[in-house]
Formats: structure tokens, sequence, C-alpha cells
């Protein structure tokens, strides 16, 4: 057996083994080394079997869902990771900070954020054919976003199925305080910049995700109902990044501008003990 592939599918001592490391690394601040010897490279059922697990955790600890992210919509971190297809992740009540607002240092193992558009539900996506038009009515309103992911694992040194199995690397969202409707705004057309500190790190359109954001909530739609799991009215939805994420440390300054969206802000405390 190699690191990155058991021999065979991963047994259910395995999928508790994965989660539990995961879950120290959260509870101790220490990242930990990647799952895949537990589950494999790109054992999605088993990834997410883990990421379940997790979620079980969260909310017998009290968290309540409050929507799910869209990892990997680019295609070139789809090539990087060998994969042809998006992943998910699910948002809690605590991840969610104010337009504006400070992260306190510490509390995202290995930041590192991104710029998207984020969709709030006005209707259940759990029966019909969940196509694009479906979406587009089901969607009540869509936010300038910022997403700060975090690994668990040591060093990003993660493999498809560590970051499913990880949450999709989920950490934190803002969400702005401005409100589009898909009347308003066409999110395939956003043009997107991204400062850190006032100095621009990132740039992309609407187009980069999916070739159109609101065909990523599609497929996450369909696959959340495949899984058992609907999308829900008043859910919120990161639908995957405009452009690439950028390393951020304590004492940052995060803003990214979205055409048609305005613009969205979140700080990171310094550390402590560092000098005023």
């Amino acid at each position: 057996m190699t690191e990155n592939q058991p021999l065979a599918p991963a047994s259910a001592s395995d999928i508790a083994a994965a989660a539990a490391r995961l879950a120290e690394a959260s509870a101790s601040g220490v990242p930990c080394a990647p799952v895949r010897d537990l589950i494999g490279r790109d054992d999605l059922a088993s990834a997410y079997a883990v990421q379940a697990a997790l979620t079980e955790r969260r909310i017998a600890a009290g968290a309540r869902i409050t929507g799910r992210k869209i990892g990997l919509t680019s295609e070139a971190v789809q090539r990087q990771l060998g994969v042809d297809q998006p992943d998910f992740g699910v948002l809690f009540d605590d991840m969610a900070y104010a337009d504006g607002g400070t992260v306190p240092a510490g509390r995202i193992l290995q930041p590192r954020v991104e710029a998207e558009i984020a969709f709030v539900l006005r209707a259940d996506l759990a029966d019909g054919p969940l196509d694009t038009a479906q979406v587009r009515d089901a969607i009540e309103y869509g936010v300038a976003a910022l997403e700060i992911c975090g690994s668990r694992v040591a060093g990003w040194d993660i493999s498809l199925g560590d970051t499913v199995a990880d949450n999709a690397s989920a950490g934190a969202y803002v969400l702005a305080a401005h409100r589009r409707t898909l009347q308003e705004t066409e999110p395939a057309d956003v043009v997107m910049s991204m400062s850190v500190n006032g100095e621009e790190v990132s740039t992309g359109t609407g187009a980069a995700c999916l070739g159109d954001p609101v065909e990523a909530v599609a497929w996450l739609a369909r696959t959340a109902r495949e899984l058992g799991d609907p999308l829900r009215a008043g859910q919120v939805v990161l639908s995957g990044a405009l452009g690439p994420m950028k390393a951020v440390s304590p004492g940052d300054t995060v803003t990214a501008t979205l055409s048609g969206f305005g613009a969205v802000t979140v700080r990171f405390s310094e550390a402590e003990g560092a000098a005023a």
C-alpha cells in the first residue's frame, strides 16, 4: 500500500479514523497529516462519508447548517487535482462574519481568501429537473462574498480525497450587505478584483466559475439531491472562486469588488503578542 492509495476501499474504521484526525486538528489548532493514507486520493464516496461524519459532530456540538460551498470550479484547479467536476462542503452559522468584520487570529488554519458570488435561495431545490432555469428562479438574490478557505491538512498537502473529507477546505465566509437579483446583474458577466492591504492580488470573471456561477449552483443542487440532502430555501450557496485564492496573514485587510454587486471586506486581527 502506498501513502496515497489504500489497496481496498476505505472501511468504516478508516473513515472514522480520518474524521477523528481532522477533528483533532481543528480542535487543537495544529494541522495534521493528509488522510489519503486512510481513504485514498480520489475515493469520493469515502471522502464525503468522512465529511458527513464531521458534519454530524458539528451538529451534535450545537452548530447549525446555513448552506453549502462549491469548490474546484476552476478548470485549472481541476486539472491540478486530476478531476473533472467540482466538490462541495457545508457552511455553519459560526463560519459567518459581517462585511467589514474581523476574523480573530488563529480562527482559521492556514487561511487563504478567494472572491466569489454568494446566492441565497428563496425556494427548495429538491424536485424537478434542477436545470439552470429552475435554479435561477429559486435564487432570491446574490451578493459579493469572500470565502476564507482553511485546511486542517498541514501545508495544504491535499489530494481530492483530502479536501473533500476536510469539508472542501471550508473555513469562514463574509457576505456583502448589498443585494442584487438576477434581473439586475448577470453573474457570468461579473468582473472581479481582490486586494490585500490595498494591493491587487487576484482578478477574474463570473465565466471562470464553470462558465456561469448559476451553473455551479445547478450542479450542486443535483448532486445534493442525489446524496439525499437537497438545498433548501433560505440557505446560502457560495458558488465558487472567480479568480485565484491568496494566502493571508494576521493584520491583513482583504477587499473584493465585483461589478454589479459592489465590494466586500474582511480584516484579520493581529496575532496575540504582536506589536501594536
